[in-house]
């Protein structure tokens, strides 16, 4: 009876952990009852057609994949895209130039005549989601391994080919529940995108690294583009023919303000999550993964802010780079730091013992546990290595250029290619090299060389290391304990290498060959090191991949049978979820309670003028001391509310989500984490998990006074 009064207890602490309040990115395509009744409870307006529906306009239709790796909403009748600066970053850098520095200056549109075509961007609209779980499951039956994944990957093609036959539309097959359940996603996506609007980066980028996964908050973190169509609404390439969308549905734009305990809800494409995550893998993570990751990300940041804080040429080619290498820098020293903090590896061990206890008279699933032991065992003494070959070897840009031409070496070398496998390869190879050229700044880039070099010999077991490499690069240019060995070697890797060198490169392209190609130090370097790892431990790597796999199906399956009440949600991977909760503010530690909203004030007193990360436009102080906050003034605070929190549960890709109150209405948009949860991806805390968002009322403060854009403002459906 005691030990069967333990599973119980065990069982319940696991039922608890996963239905915390506001924890969940829901499929709106699977929104259970019991889901919307909470909603509803908390204090929703819309019916569950208006959320998600495929025959009528529903909230689903304003909400778009923007640029890849984001997420946008429409906004006006018109094809207006809100999401945020840091989204919109490459594109603004991109048009910018030192001339006109819209990243730094900010940019608005005055009319449509000024709008600037983004070639690289473009945005998806989700048309429907179908549930061809057992299409998938007929097919792969009895499979398991490399056999599973290979008729896996063909299945999905078949089926979502078949399923776009003849419509233009894209789609992909996505597996939920770690391939318990599989969904087929079908888009439209449109390519003529065009910049509409930007904050100067001082307003947009506020707080920088500093404040960079912090609260509170002052960041303006917004921008505005639009999606344009042909003449009948379908997509088509840039034409100044085209014209602006006219979407299913819009948001409108609510200015009436929040206040705390509002309900909010969040749309979005939460990139990824591993909530179900094993005590292996968190271990594995902590103990080695995150802090090579931050380590060598910290060398790589310190080299290239070196050179941007002398030259603004310099700033601007590098700012998108720098920008996304400093976000998980943070982001994983954090994660790290709060999974030991509030003690996730325990928990994720008791939750295991449950399972265990549960699963002894299973054969199914009785030796899950001993089979994930085993494998992470086979996998963990080569795993600092793949993170220092990533982000240190290949961290390097010049590295990481001159391991993309082992694509040429392979066509030069392999038998039986292709005609012209050599030219295509090569061709490809000059495209890509333009490309570097104008990303490529050499003294940043030769010290990341160095350093990423001598870290890899001193972090990484000798017995891992590219055999001659380390006793070669010592007989020419010094003992391998000396920084100043390095340096020799990368400056003169960067100076012999024929990737800097039009003459060498003009020459080896007419004429490619094996030989040439091998001996270029900078290939040389790349390739040695790449091949190491390819060679020898990629296919471990694969295998413990693979395995993990199969345990994790497995192992959800279990779980699925133990709860089968549960209201479970499957982990976030790049589909459309919404999540939903309240505007709160929190207490982090000890005698601090953090506000729920933040206001201009607070950006005054963050004010350093001159200052990388807290400067602002000239005329930003004056519009504040002259209290021209218009329409967009909140009447509690006597100021322009700049961000608030909401108890919502998002991750990496929800960046330019849309916040909607009750009524469908966007008052924000989502744009961080709080360091305080940092472990959101794996764990999620109730008690400490923040959504940082813009409130739209700043974003059309800064568009209408600090940009004088009231055409943008004109657009909108203003809901007062």
């Amino acid at each position: 009876m005691r030990k069967h009064l333990v599973v119980l207890l065990l069982l319940m602490a696991i039922s608890i952990k996963w239905a915390k309040a506001d924890e969940g990115m829901w499929l709106p395509y699977l929104l259970g009852q019991q889901t919307y009744n909470d909603m509803v409870k908390r204090g929703l307006k819309l019916t569950k057609e208006q959320l998600y529906s495929i025959n009528k306009a529903s909230v689903k239709d304003a909400i778009v994949i923007f640029g890849g790796g984001c997420t946008g909403e429409i906004v006006s009748n018109e094809g207006l895209i809100f999401t945020n600066h840091h989204c919109g970053y490459d594109a603004i850098a991109t048009a910018s130039t030192v001339e006109h520095n819209y990243l730094k200056n900010g940019f608005y549109a005055q009319n449509k005549q000024q709008e600037i075509s983004s070639p690289k961007l473009s945005v998806q609209f989700l048309v429907k989601v179908d549930d061809v779980t057992k299409q998938v499951e007929d097919a792969l039956k009895g499979l398991s391994g490399v056999e599973r994944v290979q008729k896996e990957q063909e299945t999905f093609g078949q089926i979502a080919a078949k399923a776009v036959e003849g419509t233009g539309y894209e789609a992909k097959v996505v597996p939920m529940f770690k391939g318990n359940q599989y969904l087929l996603f079908v888009y439209e996506r449109y390519k003529d995108i065009r910049l509409v609007g930007t904050p100067p980066e001082s307003v947009g980028k506020f707080g920088g690294d500093t404040d960079n996964w912090e609260w509170p908050r002052h960041t303006g973190d917004f921008s505005i583009f639009r999606v344009y169509a042909d003449k009948n609404g379908k997509p088509a390439p840039y034409s100044a023919e085209n014209v602006p969308l006219k979407p299913k549905h819009f948001l409108p734009v609510s200015i009436k303000g929040i206040k705390e305990n509002d309900y909010a809800m969040i749309f979005g494409y939460p990139g990824g999550t591993n909530r179900y995550e094993t005590s292996y893998g968190i271990e594995l993570k902590n103990t080695v993964e995150n802090p090579s990751l931050v380590n060598l990300r910290d060398i790589r940041l310190k080299a290239m802010f070196e050179q941007m804080k002398k030259d603004p040429a310099v700033k601007l080619q590098l700012a998108s780079s720098y920008a996304g290498i400093a976000n998980y820098w943070k982001f994983f020293d954090g994660e790290t730091k709060q999974l030991e903090k509030y003690h996730v590896l325990d928990a994720k061990r008791k939750q295991e013992a449950a399972f265990a206890k549960w699963a002894q008279d299973k054969p199914e699933f009785a030796n899950i546990f001993n089979d994930y032991a085993a494998n992470y065992k086979a996998w963990s003494p080569y795993a600092k290595g793949r993170v220092y070959l990533n982000e240190g070897i290949l961290g390097s840009p010049v590295a990481a250029f001159a391991a993309s031409l082992m694509a040429v070496e392979r066509a030069l070398v392999t038998a039986n290619m292709p005609k012209d496998a050599v030219q295509k390869a090569v061709d490809a190879a000059v495209a890509a090299r333009k490309n570097f050229l104008e990303s490529e700044n050499k003294p940043s880039d030769e010290k990341i060389l160095a350093a990423t070099c001598h870290m890899f010999y001193t972090d990484i077991s000798k017995d891992q290391q590219p055999i001659g490499f380390y006793e070669d690069l010592q007989s020419k240019y010094g003992p391998l304990n000396e920084d100043a060995t390095y340096r020799k070697w990368a400056a003169n890797l960067m100076a012999n290498t024929m990737i800097f060198n039009d003459a060498k490169w003009a020459a080896f392209v007419k004429n490619p060959d094996a030989t040439t190609l091998q001996a270029d130090p900078a290939f040389a370097y790349a390739s040695t090191f790449v091949k190491n790892y390819t060679g020898k431990y990629l296919p471990l790597y694969n295998q413990f991949v693979v395995k993990n796999n199969d345990l994790g199906r497995e192992y959800l399956k279990g779980v699925m049978q133990m709860q089968p009440n549960a209201n479970r949600y499957p982990d976030a991977n790049f589909t459309m979820r919404v999540s939903y909760g309240q505007v709160k503010p929190y207490a982090p530690r000890d005698a601090v309670n953090y506000d729920y909203v933040t206001t201009m004030k607070g950006v005054l007193e963050k004010y350093v003028p001159g200052d990388y990360e807290f400067d602002l436009p000239a005329n930003y102080q004056d519009l504040y001391n002259k209290k021209d906050f218009g329409q967009y003034k909140d009447p509690k605070h006597n100021d322009v509310v700049v961000c608030f929190i909401t108890t919502n549960d998002i991750t990496g890709g929800n960046s330019g989500s849309p916040v909607i109150n009750a009524n469908g209405e966007l008052i924000g948009l989502a744009f961080d984490g709080n360091y305080e949860a940092l472990s959101h991806k794996i764990q999620f805390d109730s008690n400490y998990n923040r959504t940082i968002c813009v409130d739209v009322r700043y974003v059309l403060w800064c568009i209408e006074k600090l940009g004088g854009a009231k055409n943008i403002i004109n657009e909108l459906k203003l809901v007062k």
